[in-house]
């Protein structure tokens, strides 16, 4: 017989944080068995192949166990804490709003509400169902408009307005109405992956935003890349992050690596690369880049060659508006973009990823400094989203940093182009008729010549370099 405590233990299981990924590592335990949970609380961290994710317990409760030791390759799906919500008075955030239903719900309704089967996912496509049942609750019973009415008080700290009729109910709230409906936990989540809440067609009781909800807006604003269904290994011969033989050292290949792998596989062998190289003095830019260290518009933000770089590419993608496309195979026809995604290419710990400035396109040059800061320091403490890897158009790479002159870069899978920066150093010049040291880069553009034929790939690649040599044309070309 099932005794009260075991009753009222909860599993979170393993969820789908990267669009259809089969399995996360555990990287680092927040919480150990005793510790008390509430909803929303962060209590570890995984990586998928494509990021490092932080999960947040569904559940009030005491942590009754851990199910695997950081370091361990998890399925989605498979449980991996245990959690007592006190013999059931604490549920689910996802059980506490199905309880709450407008009373025009249907009985066919209520089974699918009601399951305790509900497993809230980060990123991916919705919750788990399951057969089981929540037990009904004892004690009199409260109105369903009392109750929600308190739940909205409790939201945002006064009463709520009068509930919409149904046909607005399907639509999002506009700017500048009235704040949004939503838990904390909910909120944190949206600002996690810069989603405004404003955007979100709520589907909760009475308005309120869900965590599916917001995994809804997610989808809908970026394409999903579908991974290759891989069976995982079996647990007793999965190998340690790293172990040594007597004369070699072999590392597991899993995670971003294992991801971008075979994402470069697949780009190499899919689309037919082209690369052209060009060799540019950029003496005016770096005097340029100085001049603008000292401007106050960009006082507290980051300026370096990279930022007038990107700024060249995109002025000259907007002079070649075709070269900011993407191959669609199934249809046989060629999407041109009218945004940038603007993708940069940043060495982690963990390997090699490639978050994207969204409308790079709308960006000021002290706002596209800003969003370069934020995505780099970003990239560098793991902390990268899913959706800030998603829906790029096109990348550059520097491979500058490394003192390397040049490089044949790949293009990032689902984009045309890709632009490679080599170091800058002093070089002789022949400049106004005299041999002179001038500061000097080489670019390289790979491209996807099924699209971009050789005119279009060189036309990008000349105007960047023209920007570069006289960056005046930043204004001129504007």
């Amino acid at each position: 017989m099932t005794t009260m405590t075991e009753a009222s233990v909860r599993e979170f299981k393993m969820p789908d944080v990267g669009e259809g990924l089969t399995e996360a590592e555990i990287l680092k335990w927040y919480v150990q068995p005793g510790d008390t949970v509430t909803d929303g609380q962060v209590v570890c961290e995984v990586e998928t192949a494509k990021a490092a994710v932080e999960l947040p317990i569904p559940y009030d409760g005491v942590v009754r166990d851990l199910h695997f030791p950081e370091g361990t390759t998890v399925d989605v799906g498979t449980a991996i804490i245990s959690v007592d919500v006190g013999g059931g008075s604490a549920v689910p955030a996802a059980e506490q709003h199905a309880a709450v239903r407008p009373a025009a719900a249907t009985p066919a309704e209520e089974p699918k509400a009601a399951g305790s089967g509900r497993q809230p996912v980060l990123v991916g496509y919705g919750v788990a169902t399951s057969s089981t049942r929540r037990r009904p609750r004892k004690g009199p019973e409260v109105p369903v408009q009392q109750v929600s009415t308190a739940i909205q008080t409790e939201l945002n700290g006064h009463a709520p307005v009068a509930p919409a009729a149904p046909e607005a109910a399907a639509t999002a709230a506009p700017a500048g109405t009235e704040r949004p409906l939503a838990k904390p936990p909910v909120r944190k989540l949206a600002k996690d992956l810069g989603v405004d809440l404003t955007t979100v067609v709520p589907t909760g009781p009475d308005g309120i935003i869900t965590r599916e909800d917001v995994h809804a807006a997610v989808a809908a604003a970026v394409p999903v890349v579908t991974e290759p269904q891989v069976a995982p290994a079996p647990a007793a011969v999965q190998a340690p992050a790293s172990y040594d033989t007597a004369r070699e050292t072999r590392i597991p290949v899993k995670g971003v690596r294992k991801a971008t792998a075979a994402a470069m596989v697949g780009s190499a062998f899919t689309a037919p690369h082209v690369t052209e190289f060009v060799t540019v003095d950029v003496t005016r830019t770096m005097k340029l880049v100085e001049e603008l260290k000292a401007d106050k518009e960009f006082t507290g933000l980051r300026v370096n060659p990279l930022l007038l770089i990107a700024k060249a590419l995109l002025v000259a993608i907007r002079r070649n508006p075709d070269v900011n496309a993407s191959w669609d195979e199934a249809a046989q026809e060629i999407v041109v973009k009218h945004y940038v995604n603007l993708g940069i290419a940043a060495a982690t710990p963990r390997g090699l990823i490639v978050p994207n400035i969204k409308d790079a396109q709308a960006k000021t040059l002290p706002q596209l400094a800003e969003s370069l800061g934020e995505l780099v320091s970003t990239a560098r403490d793991g902390k990268t989203s899913p959706a800030a890897m998603q829906g790029g158009t096109v990348t550059i790479t520097n491979v500058g940093v490394f003192g390397v002159d040049t490089g044949t870069p790949i293009l990032n899978p689902g984009e045309s182009a890709i632009l490679a920066v080599g170091a800058i150093k002093p070089q002789p010049w022949v400049h106004k008729g005299k041999v002179k040291p001038r500061q000097v880069t080489t670019l390289a553009l790979s491209f996807d010549h099924r699209l971009v034929d050789g005119e279009l790939g060189s036309k990008v690649l000349a105007d960047v370099a023209a920007i570069l040599e006289q960056p005046k044309r930043l204004i001129t070309w504007a």
